[in-house]
């Protein structure tokens, strides 16, 4: 049998036309994804405000005011992230600073040790 005579229900494989290749991923591809994703939040953020403006009483270290509902959670959300940013920030300059010194040649300063309890001394001439 030849190549063109195949005998009925087989079919001839075929090759594919497509070479299969990955495309790296890029900074700007990075990027555009984060704006996407960013644009996003903001429109929920935008609809949840929108969807939450009843007038409430907010009160806070002795000042107070009136703040539509969704405000008012879209600033304590905000004072939250803050909360966790500051040491964060701090945590991550600190190792930065560790590794640059590690770079430089000096090694960081070794943590402290831990304060052993004292032990209690045994003495060989004691009653027991």
């Amino acid at each position: 049998m030849s190549s063109a005579q195949l005998p009925p229900g087989e079919t001839k494989p075929v090759r594919s036309l497509r070479r299969r290749f990955t495309v790296r991923r890029t900074r700007v591809g990075g990027w555009w994804v984060a704006l996407v994703a960013g644009t996003l939040v903001l429109l929920l953020l935008l609809i949840f405000v929108l969807q939450n403006g009843q007038q409430v009483q907010i009160s806070f270290l002795g000042l107070s005011g009136v703040l539509p509902l969704g405000v008012a959670m879209l600033l304590a959300a905000i004072g939250g992230i803050v909360a966790v940013a500051i040491p964060g920030t701090g945590r991550i300059l600190q190792l930065r600073r560790a590794a640059q010194q590690e770079v430089a040649g000096r090694s960081p300063a070794p943590p402290a040790e831990p304060a052993q309890p004292p032990t209690p001394e045994i003495h060989k001439n004691a009653p027991q």
